[in-house]
């Protein structure tokens, strides 16, 4: 066990648990995990430690009995976290409303502020709290620091920050696009600079993070200018049990004349919409072997992910005028080699190709998938939220 300050990570996702046990300043990583599929019948966890793997399958119905595993996985492996040298525990947190967007560290005030705004993230901050309470039960001296999603889209322009309803409405009750996944566009988008020798305040950036949940964003020299999410986690793209945009029109409908309640409408939207909704599964390997299949509800689901995508990559080149760099990441977006090129297809005349080759190759590492004449580099960048939570965490407690 290194001598060096330690933080344990917690990222809790809308239906994965990803953990980390790492030092900040260098990186390394003394075990990780990654939990899958929680709430469905069959979960999936894999932790790496001692560079041993260890993968089972079990049900596991809520994040809180995917961190009781974890924690039973270290002690199977050796690792006892309350004498691990811990200076702090990391807490991904989607949503901390207009007040908590810098890194922050836990107390009751900060517990109570993250139930209140749950309402805007309902997939995410209860699972968020949930790591939270269960992390301060297991390690009761070991301060928490919550590092907000949202941090990274506080100061989008008004002109992109802003809806077009009531002035006088939307100050009052704090309505506003806050944008998520923070952290990795965050880390993706200074990595991509990093990785082309490039100074990233003078770089425009379009990130593509394409995961379960899904959002891009367009960074202008530096700064956020755009994102897709926008209140809640729900707007913007195709996601695989969210509906991403939609006529505000149909939700009066549903109201009105379907009969279903607010409740129901919640439900709906982000947990039977979205890939789920539109072919019955969610995981993007499942799409893609029943395309493969040839299931037409699969295949129709996958062009509209396509579809969404592709409209917000023209409007954030639009919107940067010239772009630098694109960039996709996290599980799709690392992975889907088809999606990545559909998305970009045809846009030769924008300075912008996919080489078929690069495209094919896997690697852990920073890649360009482009061609050499293309005037605008795509990248593969596999993002590390993990990383970027310790060492905002680490620089809170100053460990």
């Amino acid at each position: 066990m290194s001598d060096k300050p330690l933080v344990l990570v917690i990222n809790a996702g809308s239906s994965s648990l990803k953990y980390q046990l790492l030092e900040p300043d260098s990186g390394t990583v003394t075990a990780d995990g990654l939990v899958e599929r929680i709430g469905e019948p069959t979960s999936v966890i894999t932790h790496e430690q001692g560079g041993a793997d260890t993968v089972e399958e079990l049900h596991l119905p809520d994040h809180r009995a995917a961190i009781d595993k974890m924690l039973e996985l270290f002690a199977a492996k050796g690792t006892d976290l309350a004498h691990a040298n811990l200076c702090a525990v990391g807490h991904r947190v989607v949503h901390g409303g207009r007040s908590l967007y810098e890194p922050t560290l836990i107390d009751s005030h900060v517990i109570d502020e993250v139930e209140r705004v749950s309402p805007l993230a309902p997939l995410h901050n209860p699972p968020n709290l949930v790591g939270i309470e269960a992390a301060q039960a297991a390690l009761p001296d070991v301060p928490g620091v919550a590092v907000f999603d949202t941090g990274f889209f506080h100061d989008l322009p008004d002109a992109a920050a802003l809806y077009a309803i009531d002035r006088s409405v939307s100050e009052e009750y704090a309505l506003r696009r806050y944008g998520f996944h923070g952290t990795s566009h965050e880390y993706v988008s200074h990595r991509a600079a990093e990785f082309l020798g490039r100074d990233y305040d003078k770089t425009n950036q379009i990130v593509a993070h394409l995961g379960n949940g899904a959002s891009m964003s367009a960074i202008k020299q530096g700064r956020p200018v755009d994102t897709s999410m926008g209140l809640t986690p729900l707007e913007g793209l195709v996601m695989g049990t969210r509906c991403g945009d939609i006529d505000p029109g149909l939700l009066l409908h549903l109201h009105r004349v379907v009969g279903l309640s607010v409740d129901d409408i919640d439900q709906l939207l982000n947990k039977r919409s979205g890939l789920k909704g539109l072919c019955g599964e969610n995981d993007f390997r499942s799409v893609t072997e029943m395309i493969e299949g040839g299931d037409a509800d699969a295949k129709t689901a996958y062009d509209i992910y396509i579809h969404r995508l592709r409209r917000y990559f023209g409007a954030y080149l639009v919107e940067l005028g010239h772009t630098d760099v694109i960039s996709f990441t996290a599980g799709v977006g690392e992975n889907a080699v088809g999606v990545r090129a559909d998305s970009l297809a045809g846009l030769e005349g924008f300075g912008i190709a996919i080489d078929p080759e690069r495209n094919a190759v896997r690697s852990r590492e920073p890649r360009v998938i482009s061609t050499d004449d293309s005037t605008t580099t795509v990248l593969v960048v596999p993002t590390n939220e993990e990383l970027e939570i310790a060492r905002q965490a680490k620089a809170v407690v100053g460990g």
